[in-house]
């Protein structure tokens, strides 16, 4: 089993969208909080579940259709990057 760990950037990712969220439904954000966080910990146990990622060396979990988490595995420890919605993906014009 490996280790997880959440970078700061991740946290502030998940964070801001649960905020942003619960302006109109807070118990929407917390639904999707729970289920982020949910799926995240199941990566301890088989961290190649996702598909490759865009970077090289990442992996992408996609939750729902609108929200991406970028992470990486390593020996002991899977590395959660980003929490990222699809918006963010695509260059604006």
């Amino acid at each position: 089993m490996h280790d997880l760990e959440w970078k700061p950037a991740a946290v502030a990712d998940l964070l801001a969208i649960v905020d942003y969220i619960s302006d109109d439904n807070p118990d929407a954000a917390q639904a999707l909080k729970e289920e982020i966080e949910t799926r995240v910990s199941r990566l301890r146990n088989n961290p190649r579940l996702y598909r490759p990622g865009r970077v090289r060396g990442t992996r992408e979990m996609v939750v729902r259709s609108n929200y991406l988490v970028v992470y990486a595995e390593g020996t002991d420890t899977v590395t959660v990057l980003r929490v990222l919605h699809a918006a963010q993906l695509w260059p604006r014009p």
